[in-house]
């Protein structure tokens, strides 16, 4: 979304807050993710029956070669009800970041994605083990 890429440059070249604390937000319906997409107005409907008391933070591990991921600490979700998660986005600033489906506290929708295999149905105690990559390409 354009608000994500906003916020990067904003944080990286233009003095803007820096967001430290990222929330993996799992979503329950066939959206197709879109640039205007935003944290208040995200689109998709954010599936919160999940054990977890708040969002699951992103646990990165550091940046290399114009990657950044969580393959080594994988956003865990144990769900509670049958569910069809067709993918997650990536959250945070803002009042109320971990909270789920919180759509008012002001933060930042950085990107969203659709799982590439499609949908992952779920049910009630099924853990869905999410990794979130973000890439930088050279465009030439």
């Amino acid at each position: 979304p354009l608000e994500g890429r906003t916020h990067l440059l904003d944080a990286c070249f233009s003095g803007g807050s820096q967001i430290t604390a990222w929330y993996v937000a799992p979503f329950e319906d066939n959206h197709t993710p879109a640039a205007g997409d935003t944290y208040a107005v995200p689109g998709f409907t954010e599936c919160t029956d999940y054990d977890e008391a708040s969002r699951v933070q992103w646990q990165e591990g550091g940046a290399a070669a114009g990657v950044i991921t969580n393959s080594l600490i994988k956003a865990s979700l144990t769900f509670n009800a049958v569910k069809d998660i067709y993918g997650v986005a990536l959250v945070g600033g803002g009042t109320a970041a971990s909270t789920k489906d919180d759509q008012a506290g002001g933060g930042t929708l950085f990107c969203e994605s659709q799982f590439s295999g499609g949908a992952e149905a779920v049910m009630s105690g099924s853990v869905l083990k999410v990794t979130v990559g973000i890439t930088l390409s050279a465009v030439s």
